[in-house]
């Protein structure tokens, strides 16, 4: 099983990760990892105040190289999936001013940060509002969160104990070319008691279904970057296809995005 990108990391932004760009790009590199995505949280997990302001470093994500220390350098976000419609984080934050408090053509929040993102890992955080919803309901939120053009990812569904109809979502996926992630984070410490077996089951029927996964290590300090040891058992007890695998190197990932509608030059 070969993996060389890395597309779901975190950084300082995220406030509760521990590293900076470079060194998450260090560690990648170190590994001889082609591609790496970082991608902050875009949440209310952030701050009690949900401005411009707050969320202004996804602004400047231009000033990234697009290769930085040998790898290819995405710029992403993980944005919260917030009700049952599939709404997603930002949406219903009007924004009328620049951070320097400049009037401007008001848009949304979401729209301004997504703006500057190659791409989106679309996740549950809190699921309160999945609880007393049918399986099938919970799938066409996690369906209509997919249909946002730049969501190319559904972030940890095997870890996020959401009760929801699997298939329509992997077939969904599968044909509008997106993507579902396979997350180490979720195979390790405490989170891998109650998540192996959905992870295993997701990863199971994405390949019986064709719907190619997504890599993210979800690190939230550097020293786990890249790190996919465990997903690597997972998908080999499987016999996960590798041509499934869509971050197997940079020019598959890139090419899954081309073909999903994303700028593959990015």
């Amino acid at each position: 099983m070969r993996i060389s990108c890395d597309i779901h990391t975190h950084t300082l932004f995220s406030r509760h990760a521990y590293s900076t760009v470079e060194e998450d790009v260090w560690a990648a590199a170190d590994q001889d990892f082609e591609l790496l995505g970082v991608t902050d949280h875009f949440s209310d997990m952030l701050f009690e105040e949900q401005t411009l302001k707050n969320f202004q470093f996804f602004t400047n994500l231009d000033v990234w190289p697009r290769s930085w220390h040998g790898v290819r350098l995405l710029r992403g976000c993980e944005v919260d999936i917030v009700d049952g419609q599939g709404n997603l984080f930002g949406h219903d934050v009007r924004v009328d001013r620049q951070i320097s408090d400049t009037p401007m053509r008001e848009r949304s929040l979401k729209e301004l940060v997504f703006d500057h993102c190659d791409y989106a890992i679309a996740s549950v955080h809190n699921r309160t509002f999945t609880r007393d919803a049918s399986p099938a309901q919970n799938a066409q939120m996690y369906i209509h969160a997919l249909e946002d053009p730049k969501v190319l990812v559904l972030g940890h569904v095997g870890r996020s104990h959401v009760d929801f109809e699997l298939d329509p979502v992997l077939e969904a996926a599968r044909d509008m070319g997106k993507l579902i992630e396979i997350n180490e984070s979720s195979l390790a410490g405490h989170n891998r008691e109650r998540s192996l077996e959905p992870c295993t089951h997701v990863a199971e029927r994405c390949a019986e279904l064709g719907c190619k996964v997504s890599f993210g290590s979800d690190a939230h300090i550097c020293t786990d970057v890249g790190r996919y040891l465990k997903v690597k058992r997972l998908l080999e007890s499987i016999d996960f296809p590798q041509a499934l695998v869509a971050c197997s190197d940079a020019e598959a990932l890139l090419g899954a995005m081309g073909r999903a509608g994303f700028d593959a030059s990015a």
